[in-house]
């Protein structure tokens, strides 16, 4: 039941009564498009998190302050520091020629020497071990030269068995068997070693091999010679020129008179040849010794002769020796041999190889005279002694010389 005030108006809960009526009138009559706004009343209530879905291209406030979020936050990446950072790599240079010049390679030779040295005693023919590059003074022309390399060598070996066989003598023929059954009695499995002969001509009897009884077999069958002839020089400069086809050191085994009678070639150019072919050691064997020690200083011109020949013979075959670094014997007797051939074969086995940069670096083709002396840790010659303390003779046995290379323009 209503009731008025006496001032004519009306009263609060009529008012909030009436209030409540017109907002239900208003909201049946409402359209549908109008009910979907939102007022600012909601706007107000509603979370935070709704607030902040709002189209991204909305406009900054004209005040200039922060836009509406958009979206997540973006945390920066962290800047890694300079300090911590591995250094980069150098660039390559660029190196340029001029525009005239192309590119070039520039390669420098220099010359290396190989020399193989043998120590011995004079005694006994024993090789001396135990020396040491401080020992050796090497000197090319005078030239005291500096030792690079320095080793002690004992390796199989290859060798050349180049026996006189000429109907000049039986002694001679039997002392040249003799000899070189000797010196295959000494071969080593690992050894090649090869036969020739020669009288007025040369004969291959025998190629390189390893097999001993092809040697023995092949020495066994030289039994009656073709020609008395002995052509030497013409031998040794075909032995030589056969060899240096061969890589690595050779030998020669020279088992011969010495004497020469018609070789084409002369002593001066067989000379030349043994000093101007490398890696090629001659050991030179008399024979005959026996034969010419009950001959030797009989009467007669022609035994003078005679005489004078043998000992330029023995000449040669000493100069060919010394002058590749070899040795040279002169047996009278059989049982010499087996001595001699351990002294060949300590001396092709055991050797000091030394190695030097000439001082002299010219490619002229000019040939070099080498010397090697021993001396010990103050300098002086090495004198050395046995047991009960006396001096030892010694001899060394080095190449005489060798001839440098020929520089090609």
């Amino acid at each position: 039941m209503f009731t008025l005030h006496k001032s004519g108006s009306a009263s609060p809960l009529f008012r909030g009564a009436l209030s409540l009526f017109a907002a239900a009138v208003l909201a049946c009559t409402t359209p549908a498009w109008a009910q979907s706004q939102p007022s600012q009343t909601d706007s107000q209530q509603q979370p935070a998190s709704q607030q902040q879905q709002k189209p991204s291209d909305q406009a900054a406030p004209e005040a200039g302050g922060p836009g509406a979020v958009s979206g997540g936050i973006a945390i920066p990446k962290k800047k890694e520091n300079p300090d911590n950072a591995p250094a980069p790599a150098p660039a390559a240079p660029v190196i340029k020629n001029p525009p005239e010049l192309s590119n070039y390679s520039l390669q420098v030779n220099v010359p290396e020497v190989d020399v193989d040295v043998g120590v011995l005693l004079e005694k006994t023919g024993q090789f001396v071990p135990g020396l040491k590059p401080s020992n050796f003074r090497l000197y090319e022309n005078g030239v005291e030269q500096k030792i690079v390399g320095f080793k002690r060598v004992e390796a199989p070996i290859t060798a050349l068995l180049l026996c006189e066989f000429a109907s000049t003598n039986y002694w001679f023929v039997m002392d040249m068997q003799n000899a070189a059954w000797a010196f295959a009695q000494q071969l080593r499995p690992q050894d090649y070693v090869a036969l020739m002969t020669f009288d007025m001509r040369t004969q291959i009897v025998l190629d390189f091999t390893q097999d001993k009884r092809q040697l023995l077999s092949a020495i066994q069958s030289l039994i009656i010679p073709g020609f008395s002839e002995r052509n030497l020089f013409d031998a040794l400069w075909e032995a030589e020129d056969r060899l240096s086809r061969i890589d690595g050191r050779k030998y020669i085994i020279l088992i011969a008179s010495g004497r020469d009678t018609f070789s084409r070639i002369t002593l001066d150019k067989i000379l030349q040849k043994v000093k101007n072919t490398p890696d090629i050691t001659i050991f030179s064997i008399s024979t005959g010794g026996a034969l010419r020690a009950m001959t030797e200083g009989g009467p007669g011109f022609n035994q003078q002769l005679r005489d004078i020949d043998y000992l330029q013979a023995d000449n040669q075959m000493r100069t060919f020796a010394k002058m590749t670094g070899g040795m040279y014997f002169q047996p009278r007797f059989e049982g010499e041999l087996p001595d001699i051939f351990s002294s060949i074969n300590a001396a092709i086995r055991s050797k000091y190889e030394l190695i030097y940069h000439p001082s002299d670096a010219r490619q002229d083709g000019t040939y070099r005279k080498l010397r090697v002396e021993l001396v010990d840790d103050e300098g002086k010659p090495l004198r050395m002694q046995d047991e009960k303390h006396k001096p030892l003779k010694y001899e060394v046995i080095a190449r005489d010389g060798y001839r440098a290379r020929q520089e090609v323009e």
